[in-house]
This record gives structure tokens, sequence and C-alpha cells, in this order.
């Protein structure tokens, strides 16, 4: 990388870099607040080919706070320059960068006409994952690409669907909606559902404004739908209850609560009040079973709520993971939030919240009126 004019980029280029981007670019334009935003921005990182003063592109690529996942926001490369590759360099320089940081793998996104940055991505190794129609301002539709930038072991992978809440209080729906549509193809996943699900779920108040859901509702919920769910929580008795101040609303909670456990045994679903291991959750994925999983978002959003995961695949050292949740005031697009990589070490702390480090997770399988689906797919 010596001898190639490309260099980390800082405020003092956000003239040239502005100027670039209104020459590259008819729609979808950064803004100048835009790019200082990620020019400062601990997680995004802008790179520039810089010759004697003068910017002849830029490559800027966002990261998720706990995940191994990067994403390649922008590049941009001047008609001056065009048939010297700087645009492949300019990648391989974000690629190297992403590596530095622990990344597993870089997705971007290409508008469909673009001819020059389709044929630039698929030289450069990556692979299409998806397509979505009417995606920028003049309804151009786009390819996702992605691209794995260091070996894997062998993945334990399951093609579960994604689904995006629709609300800020309805994550544990929409992963345990992705998860009942893994396993029966005929499930509903629309908003109808989420907030169906949502209203038999909610204990009411775990967080300020609409509550979120316990494991306790979500698993009744999945079985009375058919499915079979078996529930591990890491101690008996209220779920979350010390995330709430008020007396009122944390006996709210509980009389909330002991109804689900009632209706629960009832059910005879299994409720084990013991945490379960990495390696149990993998055996258990791989015998057929979709984890949900609850996390604190600390973690990945750096604020403190309950949040709920979909686990879609294992290897050695990751978890792959659909997070219902789309940051779009950081800019991230559904592409940003599936099947996205975990450490594993990383995933081990994230998956706990609240003072007492309270653990659920739910297995949601094939039961009496759901159709197993066809064990753990094998990938690279």
């Amino acid at each position: 990388m010596d001898d190639r004019p490309i260099r980390r980029a800082s405020l003092n280029d956000l003239d040239a870099l502005v100027a670039l981007e209104d020459r590259c670019f008819t729609t979808d334009r950064l803004s100048r607040r835009n790019l200082r935003y990620m020019l400062t921005d601990a997680r995004a990182s802008t790179q520039v080919w810089d010759e004697g003063g003068q910017l002849g592109g830029y490559v800027l690529v966002l990261y998720s706070k706990g995940t191994a996942l990067a994403r390649l926001y922008s590049i941009a490369v001047d008609d001056s320059m065009r048939g010297r590759g700087v645009g492949r360099l300019l990648v391989e320089a974000a690629e190297a960068d992403a590596l530095g940081r622990g990344c597993v793998s870089m997705r971007s996104e290409v508008r469909r006409d673009n001819a020059a940055s389709l044929g630039l991505f698929k030289r450069a190794g990556y692979e299409v994952f998806d397509e979505v129609e009417d995606y920028y301002e003049d309804h151009m539709g786009a390819i996702r690409f992605e691209r794995s930038l260091a070996p894997r072991p062998e993945l334990s992978h399951v093609p579960v669907p994604y689904c995006q809440q629709t609300t800020d209080f309805t994550c544990g729906p929409a992963c345990l909606m992705m998860a009942m549509r893994a396993i029966d193809d005929g499930a509903p996943m629309d908003r109808r559902t989420e907030l169906r699900l949502w209203r038999e779920s909610t204990s009411i108040f775990m967080t300020s404004g609409h509550g979120g859901c316990g494991p306790y509702g979500l698993a009744l919920a999945a079985h009375n739908r058919g499915f079979r769910v078996e529930l591990f929580v890491q101690e008996n008795g209220p779920f979350l209850v010390d995330t709430v101040r008020s007396e009122a609303k944390k006996e709210v909670m509980r009389v909330v609560e002991e109804d689900f456990l009632d209706q629960i045994a009832a059910a005879d679903i299994p409720v084990h009040y013991r945490l379960i291991g990495f390696d149990e959750v993998r055996r258990r994925f791989e015998a057929g079973g979709i984890p949900v999983v609850l996390i604190s978002s600390h973690r990945i959003y750096e604020e403190r709520f309950p949040h709920w995961l979909v686990l879609t695949g294992f290897d050695r050292d990751f978890i792959y993971a659909h997070d219902p949740f789309v940051d779009d005031e950081e800019g991230e697009t559904a592409a940003d939030c599936v099947n996205m990589p975990i450490a594993r070490f990383e995933f081990e702390k994230m998956a706990r919240y609240g003072r007492t480090g309270q653990r659920a997770v739910l297995i949601i399988e094939a039961g009496r009126r759901s159709p197993p689906r066809g064990g753990a797919g094998r990938t690279p």
C-alpha cells in the first residue's frame, strides 16, 4: 500500500469530498452534513485517493459495534481517474481496514444500472445475496453484494427469512415470526401478526412507554400456534422486573407473568431455570431448533434496553443472527441486519440483560401443526 496514494480522510478533506460527491452522483448524494458526520464517527472509516493534494476518489465503510460485519457504504472515483484501477484499490484498502477491525464479511449495495460498479464488485469476488426494488431516490433497484474477508470453518446455516420490526417495541414478535417461518413456510410474517403477537406476549411495563415482550409470553404465543417451544431462563420468578422503578408497575408485571407461568404449566411447556451454553444451543440448532435469544442492546447500539435476536448459523468462532431492528438514523439497511456475524466471546457478553445479568433463550421447533425443516444445511 505504500506506493498507493491512499490515506485516511480528515475534516480537512471535507470541501474536496463534497465537490467529489457532487461530480460523481446526480441522486442519493451524501450531504456536507452527512460527510462531516462520517468523518467524525468512530464507527465509520473514510479513505481517499490523494495525488498531490487532488482527491481522485474515496471509499466509506460503516461498522456495527458488536458484530464482525462491515458495510462499504459509498465509493466514488473521479472521471479523470477512470481506467487506472483506482476503484479496485480503494475497495482493497477498505477490506484491509475492515480486517484490521476484526471483520470477516464486507457487504455493499449497488445500483442495478451501474454497470461499472457491478463489474468492479464481481471482479473483486463479491457475490449477490439479495436484490431490492425501488431502493434509490429515483426508484432504481439495488443489488446487494457480500464477500468473506477471511477463511471461515464449516458453517451450520439455516435459511431463516428476514423480517424487520415495524415498531420500537416488537423485536420479540419479529424474531418469533422469523423462527416460525423458518420451520413452516406457511407461517404468516406480516404487521398484523407482529402486533397480535405483541399483544399476546407483552409484559406491559418492561420498558418505558409501550411494553416489550418477555420470554414467557413469547413461548406461549409460539405454543398456541402449534410449535414446540422450550424455554431457558436464568432464574425462577418475574422476568426483568428490576428494569422498572415504579412499585405499581412492578406489581402489574408480577401479576402478568404469574398468569403466563400458570398457562405455561397448564400447556406443559418445558421451562429450565438454568443457563444454556453455546455448545448446547448449537446442538439444538443443528437438530432442527431455531433459537430466539434475549440480549442487551448496549453491546450493539450503546443503548440499554432488552432486545431479541434470532440465530441463523454457527461456526467455530462466530454466531450468526438476524436483528429485526434497522437503525435508519445510522444509515443502516436490512442488509446490515441479516446473518450478522458476532464473535462468540462478544455474543456471550451481550446475551444477558439487567443488573443481575438475566438470560433467556427460546428454542422453537416443529410441533403438532408445523412440518419440520430439512435440518441444518452445510455451507462453506
